[in-house]
C-alpha cells in the first residue's frame, strides 16, 4: 500500500474552487491528463453517491479510464472517492479537503492510497504513481491558475467570500 499526500495554499475562496471542481465539463481546461469526465450517476442533492468515469491520457499516446465513486461530500469543504477497479483489492481511495485560511484563501489537502495487486504492474507501482502524483498536483495548481485567469467564473462566490 502506498500513500501520497499534498497540500497547497491557493488564492481563491473554497466556494469558488468547489464550483470549478464540480464543473466536470471544465476539467479538461486545467487537468493535463483528463480527456473527459462522464457523470454516470449524479448521486444525491449534495453529490454523495456520484459515479463518474474519468478518461485520461497515458504515456505513449494511450488512454485509460477510472470509475470513481464519490462519498462523504461536504459542499465547499471536501469529499472522498474510490476508484473502482476490475480487480478485487486494486481499488484506490482518495480524499480532497478545502480549508479556509483567509477571506479569499484556501488550503487544499489531497491524499490518495493505492496498491497494485496484479503482476507485472506491481513491479512498476512506484514509477507509475510518481507520474500520476505529479500530474494530480499539476492539475490542482492549474485549477487555481485557471480561476486566476478567469475572474468572471463564479465571480459571485469570490465577492461573497470577501464580505
Amino acid at each position: 500500500m502506498r500513500e501520497h499526500r499534498a497540500s497547497f495554499d491557493l488564492p481563491h475562496p473554497p466556494e469558488r474552487l468547489w464550483a470549478l471542481m464540480q464543473d466536470y465539463a471544465r476539467w479538461t481546461e486545467y487537468a493535463p491528463m483528463v480527456l473527459r469526465v462522464e457523470v454516470l450517476h449524479p448521486g444525491d442533492a449534495q453529490g454523495n453517491g456520484l459515479l463518474r468515469r474519468v478518461v485520461y491520457r497515458l504515456p505513449f499516446g494511450r488512454s485509460g479510464c477510472a470509475l470513481e465513486l464519490v462519498t462523504d461530500v461536504v459542499p465547499a469543504a471536501g469529499y472522498r472517492y474510490t476508484m473502482i477497479s476490475r480487480t478485487p483489492g486494486n481499488d484506490q481511495t482518495g480524499h480532497v479537503r478545502l480549508e479556509r485560511v483567509g477571506p479569499s484563501r484556501t488550503r487544499l489537502h489531497f491524499d490518495e492510497r493505492y496498491h497494485l495487486v496484479s503482476w507485472p504492474w506491481r513491479w512498476f507501482e512506484g514509477p507509475i504513481y510518481r507520474f500520476i502524483n505529479r500530474k494530480n498536483e499539476e492539475s490542482m495548481r492549474r485549477m487555481s491558475a485557471w480561476l486566476s485567469e478567469h475572474p468572471e467564473y463564479r465571480a459571485d462566490l469570490a465577492a461573497a467570500a470577501s464580505t
